[in-house]
């Protein structure tokens, strides 16, 4: 693992960040909020792009269990360090892989959660690891919308999603295509930045009652 570069802390977890992983930020810290609300007794949780495993740890507390993936390698390393630190390694399982090449056909989850890469971004910025982590292509669309692709085919009936995106890669066009796989969906959270709002938004399917 790279040398670890700081440390991060939500409520009694701690959380060593290396150099070659994104650093939770503003629109971590929006989902994981969400995430520690509504988390249910039980659950099967899948985190996309753990990054550091901030979420799949934290929806540990509740959860039976958690798959974390993360296409960046170093990325593996640190979350299940970090899952190791916080005394979670028995329900946090890491898999390297890109969104859902990690997981079988066969796994559904209770709940999917993933903080994609969504800001618009040029060919050149993608090359590092790190930027990887934010770095959507030219409308800042290219990874949501292969996520929107696959995620429905790995969601238990009573299950929902937690997307965190920005207003600058078309928060709208995610509902409407969520809405487009008979999937309720809405905003449940946002945050005002400097030229974007961020959101975190919800999908389940229409027979749940929303949370």
């Amino acid at each position: 693992m790279k040398s670890l570069k700081k440390k991060v802390f939500y409520d009694d977890l701690h959380f060593d960040i290396c150099e070659e992983v994104y650093e939770p930020a503003e629109d971590t810290f929006l989902i994981a909020d969400v995430l520690d609300q509504t988390a249910a007794q039980g659950e099967t949780v899948l985190d996309v792009g753990t990054g550091c495993g901030i979420l799949a740890i934290i929806a540990s507390r509740k959860s039976k269990k958690v798959v974390a993936t993360d296409v960046n390698p170093h990325a593996v390393e640190c979350a299940k360090h970090n899952a190791k630190a916080n005394g979670t390694s028995s329900k946090v399982k890491v898999r390297l892989g890109d969104l859902f090449e990690p997981i079988s056909g066969t796994e559904k989850f209770s709940l999917i959660v993933f903080n994609a890469p969504y800001l618009p971004s040029t060919r050149g910025e993608h090359r590092s690891w790190k930027s990887r982590a934010w770095a959507g292509g030219s409308t800042g669309r290219k990874i949501i919308d292969r996520f929107l692709k696959d995620a429905p085919e790995h969601l238990k009936t009573e299950g929902r999603i937690l997307l965190v995106q920005s207003s600058l890669s078309d928060v709208e066009e995610t509902l409407s295509k969520f809405h487009e796989m008979d999937l309720d969906a809405r905003v449940v959270a946002e945050k005002k930045a400097a030229f974007e709002t961020i959101s975190v938004v919800q999908a389940s399917h229409l027979s749940k009652q929303s949370v």
